[in-house]
């Protein structure tokens, strides 16, 4: 070996112990930061929901109790755009004082505050949301989903049969709060998804409340790595009981979900935001403020 070819060596092996050393001594986070372009996320109040009955959602308990469900919205801020998951219960309602009756009586939506202006207090238009995804189509999670039409899509084809096929109903989709997005660009998933390439935002498959239900992981540099449920499980108290609603699609899948769900928890140590779970959500910040 020649006095140059050594210390060229020399030089490589200097360089690896230090990335070595810097790994050791907890600056490896920086060098992640390098490579992920998500920079932060916003929980919006996207409405809220009463019921007099808890028990359609926990068969065989809480018959007769009184329940109130939160209703949230989750704008990403990442380098490559902005992606919205879930746009909630339809604006519209916000002129309601007294709400929304659906399910028969099941259910009485409100809209405190509307999606629209909470963008726009944090200067955004809806035109400016380049990624856009839901848990499912029911219409508490898509009711204001025709704002978005410039998105990108992202739903699993399952959710996009039942939707944009031809008996919606059946599922208890209701095309008017999402008809102009059968123009999108769509991005119809089979499975788990890396929205953004660099592993920080993921879609996962959770079927079971819709034929395509679907939940996102969101790997927070400060906060964490949160996981939100979509409607995989609608309050702790069913999470920790594996309770399945007797109206969801399927149950099988359902209580599949949820142990895949548990499973990206404990390897993640992800924290999970259960979306309609009122107590929870009201420990949150709320946008302006937001997660880093």
């Amino acid at each position: 070996m020649t006095k140059k070819q050594h210390a060229a060596k020399t030089r490589i092996i200097a360089g690896i112990t230090s990335l070595l050393a810097a790994c050791m001594l907890g600056d490896a986070p920086a060098l992640a930061q390098d490579t992920q372009g998500l920079q932060r996320m916003y929980v919006l109040n996207c409405g809220e929901s009463e019921t007099k009955n808890l028990s359609a959602w926990s068969p065989g308990v809480n018959i007769g109790k009184h329940w109130e469900f939160s209703d949230s919205c989750y704008l990403i801020r990442h380098a490559k755009g902005l992606l919205l998951w879930e746009s909630g219960v339809s604006d519209t309602i916000a002129a309601m004082p007294d709400g929304f009756v659906v399910g028969n009586g099941m259910l009485t939506l409100h809209v405190r505050k509307t999606l629209r202006s909470q963008l726009q207090e944090l200067g955004i238009s809806p035109a400016e949301v380049t990624h856009l995804g839901f848990s499912h189509f029911h219409g508490d999670h898509v009711g204001n989903a025709n704002l978005f039409t410039a998105a990108t899509l992202y739903l699993q084809q399952a959710e996009y049969d039942a939707a944009f096929g031809p008996d919606p109903s059946k599922f208890g989709f209701n095309p008017a709060f999402y008809n102009r997005l059968r123009d999108s660009k769509t991005v119809k998933l089979d499975g788990d998804h890396d929205v953004f390439g660099d592993g920080s935002v993921m879609i996962y498959s959770t079927p079971g409340h819709t034929p395509g239900h679907q939940s996102l992981l969101v790997r927070l540099r400060q906060t964490g790595p949160v996981l939100l449920s979509g409607d995989a499980v609608h309050f702790h108290d069913n999470w920790e009981n594996r309770r399945v609603p007797a109206r969801n699609f399927n149950k099988e899948q359902s209580l599949a979900s949820m142990d895949k769900l548990a499973a990206i928890v404990a390897r993640e140590h992800a924290t999970l935001w259960i979306n309609h779970d009122k107590e929870q959500t009201e420990t949150l910040q709320h946008a302006p403020e937001y997660f880093e």
